[in-house]
């Protein structure tokens, strides 16, 4: 049952994902989580960021937040970015990706989930039968507690990282780059 925690693919991070592809492939939105996905906890926006999803925009595809935090602090972050957004979303929970989804108006089949958590983010996704693209987390390399929850991460990512059947299920839309685990 690990694979209920394998992503669709996994991508080094935003900016190395191919969502000229993703659309190609027929994807029209896209749903990001924040923290440790697009910037590090807590962070506002970059002007990097706020390019790339008015790139993303640009290019025809719809966007949305799906974040655990509160209100105030993902309007702090979207404040330069035109997006929908739910907040309190509370992963893995269905609910509030289901809402992401309507508010979207698109099917499951036509969206992609983007976050750094296999246990919120993935797992979310993978029940409600939504794509899903596992980013690496940000700034896990200059933490020295990474805690007991991104240690059994580790684990599960080394087991996706042999199972040829799961990698790549989304063809060539993220950069290879180094793989998890």
């Amino acid at each position: 049952m690990l694979s209920l925690f394998y992503p669709g693919a996994y991508a080094e991070d935003v900016f190395s994902i191919n969502y000229e592809k993703l659309l190609e492939k027929g994807y029209q939105a896209l749903i990001f989580d924040i923290d440790n996905t697009v910037v590090p906890h807590g962070a506002d926006s970059t002007p990097e960021v706020d390019d790339l999803f008015h790139r993303i925009r640009d290019i025809g595809l719809k966007t949305c937040l799906l974040s655990n935090n509160d209100e105030e602090r993902v309007r702090r972050f979207c404040k330069n970015i035109e997006t929908l957004y739910i907040c309190d979303a509370d992963k893995p929970k269905k609910t509030g990706l289901f809402k992401a989804l309507d508010l979207l108006q698109v099917p499951k089949e036509k969206a992609v989930l983007i976050g750094d958590q296999v246990f919120t983010d993935i797992f979310c996704a993978n029940r409600c039968h939504v794509d899903s693209i596992l980013v690496r987390f940000i700034g896990y390399y200059t933490e020295t507690d990474i805690g007991r929850r991104r240690k059994l991460e580790q684990f599960i990512l080394k087991a996706y990282s042999r199972s040829r059947r799961y990698q790549a299920r989304l063809g060539d839309c993220v950069s290879l780059g180094k793989k998890p685990a």
